[in-house]
């Protein structure tokens, strides 16, 4: 079995690209009840590194298609929304639909390189991260997962026998 937890970044300074004096206190905060990971990886913008990065966690690398979902997905789902709405926008064979597909296999990349029993933490942003758990479990019923994932928070997938089985909501 290997997992993979995918949080929100931190609280930000709207001013500027990085975390407020806020947002790294409270990764700090949440990264103290977190467990190892063999890989670290986020978006590379700045909020997301420094999130990992006051969570406890260097960053192995950087990953783009974490960054944002881009323009024509946001018309289809307009950030914020639930699980729900995003896993109803992922089927509608449009711009999310063709997202998901690359974040699956994104996904299934990463966990892939982890070795049994492994663990990766990916830092990314709002709507990717609910748009990341519908990809990799696109059957699941995500009408009981509540609303959007806010700063902090995410969602951790396990992985066995060759494909993800399972998600639990991590609330902040």
């Amino acid at each position: 079995m290997k997992t993979i937890e995918i949080r929100r970044h931190s609280l930000r300074n709207r001013a500027l690209p990085d975390l407020s004096e806020e947002g790294v206190a409270l990764a700090r905060l949440v990264g103290q009840e977190m467990g190892k990971f063999d890989r670290v990886v986020t978006s590379p913008l700045p909020r997301a590194v420094q999130t990992a990065v006051a969570m406890g966690y260097p960053v192995d690398e950087t990953a783009e298609l974490i960054a944002t979902y881009g323009d024509s997905v946001d018309l289809e789902c307009p950030w914020p929304a639930s699980f729900d709405e995003y896993a109803a926008a992922s089927r509608q064979n449009g711009p999310t639909t063709r997202y998901t597909q690359r974040l699956a296999d994104f996904y299934a990349q990463l966990v892939e390189s982890l070795p049994e029993g492994g663990a990766a933490l990916v830092v990314n942003h709002g709507g990717v991260v609910e748009l990341s758990a519908v990809a990799c479990l696109p059957t699941a019923d995500f009408s009981t997962l509540g609303d959007y994932i806010d700063y902090c928070e995410g969602v951790r997938l396990t992985w066995e026998d060759g494909k993800f089985i399972d998600l639990q909501v991590l609330r902040v």
